[in-house]
């Protein structure tokens, strides 16, 4: 059943027009590297600051600029990834690359919605600037971290495997 359900999407027409296309297919690609760059970009830098860099700036600036980034870039990533998906979607569901690249990313954005709770919770606002991330933070920005670097291993590795 769901190997059927996998060969329907794969013969959709817009779906075989995107596989077929000389321009279409490139296109999302570059739009799904776009929205991984601006999500990754966008989590790098929290990450990183509430791991203890760049102490002179507040986490809230980080919170409030990079979490509308990195969320569209998701947005773009899994919008333009789901249609690069149903262009062989057989051959991506039965791949462990992909099936693990799922996973992650499944963690990662569960990752990032407990820290935004913990973000609210703590009222980070009202820490001093420099102040040391309590130890909840800084395990959700490792792990985030860890995370998002491996789901950019795992989406590389599918196009060599």
């Amino acid at each position: 059943m769901i190997e059927q359900a996998l060969v329907f999407v794969e013969n959709l027409a817009f779906v075989s027009a995107l596989r077929n296309s000389t321009f279409m297919y490139p296109l999302v690609n570059a739009g799904h590297i776009f929205g991984v760059a601006l999500l990754v970009g966008g989590i790098v830098p929290l990450d990183l600051r509430l791991l203890g860099l760049w102490r002179h700036y507040p986490v809230m600036v980080f919170v409030d600029v990079l979490r509308v980034t990195a969320a569209l870039g998701l947005a773009m990533a899994v919008v333009c990834g789901a249609l690069l998906f149903a262009t062989a979607a057989s051959d991506y569901a039965g791949s462990q690359l992909f099936q693990a690249k799922m996973v992650l990313v499944l963690l990662g954005v569960a990752n990032a919605l407990i820290l935004g709770r913990v973000l609210r919770r703590l009222d980070i606002r009202s820490l001093p600037m420099t102040a040391v991330m309590p130890v909840s933070l800084r395990g959700g920005a490792l792990l985030s971290l860890v995370v998002w670097v491996g789901v950019l291993v795992l989406g590389r590795l599918l196009g060599y495997f």
